[in-house]
């Protein structure tokens, strides 16, 4: 039967840093993937960074929906029709703001009976582990039926910090495992068992934040990114885009995490709507990207 993964996680907590982590090591030991990948605004550019991993045809990015409500059904489908391979794996990652208590009590009906039940990965970052205000609600819930955490950011703080996340966390879920992100062993999370922890509600609303995006013009420098990242109000908690940088011929990619960090790498490939400024997040306006990317142009 094939195991089917959910990896959950706030927004920037190190869920797609996970997923090719998972994938590479999948591979390694003969096991053939299926990657959906959820997101508000673009999941294609986000499918596009894995093709180098994964044939297009074993992944599928579901955009503009939320997995966990208005996207189940969609997602019960694109499982129920994957193919049935030698090995196969089902890896799933939700978008940051995901229910994850109702996206496993959904995902658990309606799916063909050749998948296993559904468990959890929850990524936990334990720098900015419960700091995220108004938003604790939605971290907390998001651990609650998870079967592991994978802690992460771990370099970026100290081991008195990451011992306090760990022993908060055996409080709130003691039956989930919980391992570092470079101590992954994949071998072992096909044998993980749904956990028994109990299911607790939240507002599904407070799950549910404004996102846009806009048509990104090409850019003189890295510098206009960080400049750009810098103007987004805070909070506006995600930040992505890929374009083209002076007469570059490839595409660059750049992210800014919650805590207001900016990361730019090269983007493989070319993106298929074009170049793009995504954000997610309260204030999430089309005006207000254009107005800021205008005011670091001019």
């Amino acid at each position: 039967m094939e195991a089917i993964i959910t990896i959950v996680g706030f927004l920037g907590a190190g869920k797609t840093t996970l997923l090719k982590q998972l994938i590479n090591s999948f591979t390694e030991k003969g096991w053939s993937p299926f990657l959906i990948l959820n997101d508000y605004e673009n999941a294609n550019m986000d499918a596009q960074q894995f093709t180098k991993q994964v044939e297009l045809k074993s992944i599928k990015a579901l955009s503009g929906s939320c997995i966990c409500c208005s996207g189940i059904v969609e997602l019960r489908n694109i499982v129920n029709r994957i193919p049935q391979r030698n090995k196969g794996i089902t890896l799933i990652e939700a978008n940051g703001t995901s229910d994850a208590c109702s996206l496993m009590e959904f995902l658990g009906v309606g799916i063909n009976e050749r998948f296993l039940p559904p468990i959890q990965i929850s990524v936990i970052d334990v720098k900015n582990w419960q700091k995220r205000g108004e938003h604790n609600e939605l971290e907390l819930n998001q651990i609650l039926v998870s079967s592991l955490f994978v802690l992460t950011h771990v370099d970026k703080t100290s081991k008195t910090r990451e011992n306090e996340v760990i022993e908060a966390l055996k409080k709130i879920n003691p039956f989930a495992k919980i391992i570092n992100i470079h101590n992954l062993d994949v071998s072992l999370l096909p044998a993980l068992l749904p956990t028994k922890n109990k299911l607790q509600k939240i507002e599904h609303q407070k799950t549910h934040w404004s996102s846009c995006s806009v048509a990104l013009p090409n850019l003189p420098n890295h510098n206009a990114i960080k400049e750009i990242c810098r103007k987004i109000p805070k909070s506006i908690l995600r930040v992505k885009g890929c374009t083209l940088i002076g007469a570059e011929k490839n595409y660059t990619y750049f992210e800014r995490t919650p805590d207001g960090e900016a990361f730019i790498r090269p983007f493989k490939g070319i993106p298929i709507t074009g170049s793009k400024l995504l954000t997610i997040g309260p204030g999430s306006e089309p005006q207000l990207l254009h107005k800021i990317v205008n005011s670091v142009l001019n």
